[in-house]
């Protein structure tokens, strides 16, 4: 238990480490792990957004927002929580096997879940937890309301430190992807709403990035570490890829119409 307590003082205490800091914004590795993090935080952001957005339509307009910033608040407690506690986690190999394993497995059930004509699934669930739910029955409407946007923003934090993990094991990036999803989610995730409509496929190549980061969390206990310049260009040639299969299918779609 010292242990784990003694990770999580030395994980936050680099937060006001400004030599880090420094080699850190002058580095241009440390800048692609950045917009890395960005990419994938934002595309899953936006359909979290969604989720919640949903979850929080049976309140009056006025009390959505505070909703939302009661969740927000409890989201960052989690991740503060959750990266400070993961740091130490993470170094155990069944631990880091294990969050490899979850992550493959989100990836694989969106892929059978699309293959299945089910992807809206996630909005439909969000909405039982709110309506004539057990939180609703305890704690009224509104505070019942704001209980299953906790619940349901510690399962998206979940998701989002472990893929923070995969990327980099480096203490700023797990610091940086746990503030930046919150702030996603919250912020400029309309931004990625908007794109993600204009082209679908974004969507599944967030999953194909998540299957990916999982691959080399696994790969990396095996002795096998994926060079950085290798993981950006996979990520540069799967966005190459999905603008052009949406350009081919929307010309498809012009000839046929």
């Amino acid at each position: 238990m010292n242990e784990i307590l003694n990770a999580f003082v030395d994980t936050y205490a680099q937060f006001f480490n400004w030599q880090m800091w420094g080699e850190v914004l002058t580095s241009p590795t440390s800048w692609g792990l950045i917009l890395t993090l960005v990419i994938l935080e934002g595309l899953l952001s936006a359909d979290n957004a969604l989720v919640l957005a949903v979850m929080v339509r049976p309140l009056p307009e006025e009390q959505r927002k505070k909703a939302l910033f009661y969740g927000l608040i409890g989201a960052y407690i989690f991740r503060f929580i959750a990266i400070g506690v993961g740091v130490f986690l993470i170094q155990i190999t069944w631990v880091k096997l294990l969050g490899a394993a979850y992550l493959a497995w989100l990836a694989i059930k969106y892929f059978i879940d699309k293959r299945n004509g089910s992807e809206g699934d996630d909005a439909e669930d969000a909405a039982k937890l709110t309506k004539g739910s057990i939180f609703t029955r305890l704690f009224g409407q509104f505070w019942g309301t704001v209980a299953a946007v906790e619940l349901m923003d510690i399962a998206f934090s979940v998701d989002s430190v472990l893929a923070a993990f995969g990327v980099s094991d480096q203490v700023w990036v797990l610091l940086l992807g746990g503030m930046l999803g919150v702030l996603m989610m919250r912020g400029i995730a309309g931004v990625f709403v908007k794109l993600i409509e204009r082209i679908p496929e974004l969507e599944t190549t967030a999953y194909v990035l998540i299957l990916l980061i999982a691959v080399k969390m696994a790969i990396s206990e095996a002795g096998v570490h994926m060079p950085h310049w290798v993981f950006f260009v996979l990520i540069i040639v799967m966005f190459i890829g999905t603008f052009i299969i949406h350009k081919l299918k929307h010309n498809r779609q012009e000839k046929t119409n």
